[in-house]
């Protein structure tokens, strides 16, 4: 058995920065596992610009982004396995991984950070009637099939879901020649961007139908057509209301899910965001174990990603060198979700350790407009801050100092909620 200092599982965007803010913190026993045949994760098929103006103050596409982690990465000759599928994680740390030159072989890590990211709700957990014809892909894999394969999945295209990838591959599509008919919404809100739905959908005059969803796939052998539907506030489709597109391709982007099944191996607790339960140092409840990127909640900004994982890797690189202040964390101080907020990262702080400042990340329930995010601890106001408009689709956050919790009792809570005044 091979012993590291740490074992990074994800050579993607959160991978990539983890590892590197970890050696900058002195760890130098690194080893990045990675099961595809190349670093950088998903954006090497994300070609589109937009990436990198928080990180680089400048405009990227997704491989571009990659690249200068990955640059940095060779820089700093940290080490890297390629095509290597991680299969197993104990709670003492020990990873079990396979590739076709080891073969099986175990690393027993100081610290493990998990950057496994996200992967993309399919038609099976949809439920929609139809037979299964040729014709329907997730609106990442058609991504992959035009930029990276050199595809096109189809010509007449109806688009189910508004998360960003769905409204970046409406435009891609239409970039390639197809005609995209539609792109429908189950939600009466979009679960992208703004700048994604004018850019991507408006632009072009391709019709957005919130409070849609698809109930009928035509088609035996292949797509012909979509039947979709408007919907009432319980998801119910209303009678009447359908409308039938002819079309050869139903492309779906209904959401995106944390890559748990390595987490629940190693006993890491998972949220309300299927992704793992953390605290102020991004550690899980299992001591060494961390977790950052879309593995942990899902992103709209790769930036944010980078500066998490940056986090994650320097809360790994301090555990390594002094876990014994890791054990001894003093009290722990739940952060309650309020009004309006779905969840929180991290969910718990413990004020002895933590830095003077860290940033939570949350989101909302719905839209709502002219709203305050207010922070309490305790019965203390400590964050107040105006948002003229929330939604689900864009994550929020704040900075939450040490000053104003550090005299908190075990026993008190911090909410975070987004009030009318």
């Amino acid at each position: 058995m091979r012993e590291c200092d740490l074992v990074i599982i994800g050579g993607g965007p959160a991978g990539l920065a983890a590892a590197i803010s970890a050696f900058d913190s002195g760890i130098k026993d690194i080893l990045i596992l990675e099961r595809d045949k190349e670093l950088g994760g998903i954006l090497n098929q994300c070609i589109h610009n937009g990436f990198g103006l928080h990180t680089f103050k400048e405009e990227l596409t997704g491989p571009e982004y990659a690249s200068r982690f990955i640059d940095k990465v060779l820089e700093r000759k940290i080490e890297y396995k390629l095509g290597t599928m991680v299969i197993d994680i104990s709670k003492d740390k020990e990873v079990v991984a396979i590739n076709p030159e080891e073969g099986l072989f175990h690393i027993k890590a100081k610290a493990v950070i998990l950057a496994m990211g996200c992967r993309e709700r399919s038609r099976g957990a949809l439920n929609i009637p139809g037979y299964r014809p040729a014709g329907i892909f997730s609106a990442g894999t058609a991504q992959r099939l035009v930029n990276m394969e050199g595809y096109l999945p189809g010509r007449e295209v109806v688009i189910l879901g508004s998360g960003d990838i769905g409204l970046i591959m409406a435009r891609r599509m239409t970039y390639e020649g197809a005609k995209v008919k539609v792109v429908a919404e189950l939600m009466p809100y979009s679960g992208g961007l703004k700048r994604n739905i004018v850019q991507c959908l408006d632009d072009y005059d391709i019709p957005l139908k919130l409070s849609h969803t698809v109930i009928d796939i035509q088609g035996k052998e292949r797509v012909t057509g979509v039947t979709i539907a408007e919907v009432d506030n319980t998801g119910k489709p209303i009678k009447g209301t359908e409308e039938t597109y002819s079309c050869d391709t139903l492309l779906l982007s209904v959401g995106l899910i944390p890559e748990n099944e390595l987490s629940e191996m190693a006993g890491v607790e998972l949220g309300i965001t299927s992704g793992p339960i953390v605290n102020e140092s991004l550690e899980t409840n299992v001591p060494g174990i961390f977790a950052c990127g879309n593995v942990l909640h899902v992103h709209d900004l790769v930036d944010y990603v980078s500066e998490e994982a940056g986090f994650a890797g320097k809360s790994a690189a301090h555990f390594i060198e002094d876990q014994k202040k890791f054990e001894d964390k003093g009290i722990e101080i739940q952060i309650n979700t309020g009004d309006k907020v779905r969840y929180t990262v991290p969910k718990t702080v413990h004020p002895d350790i933590m830095e003077d400042e860290i940033t939570v990340r949350l989101r909302t329930t719905n839209v709502f407009k002219n709203v305050y995010l207010n922070c309490y601890a305790g019965d203390k106001r400590i964050v107040h801050r105006k948002r003229p408009v929330i939604a689900p689709g864009e994550m929020e956050n704040f900075q939450l100092k040490k000053e104003d919790i550090k005299d908190l009792k075990a026993e008190e809570i911090i909410t975070v909620a987004f009030e009318e005044e």
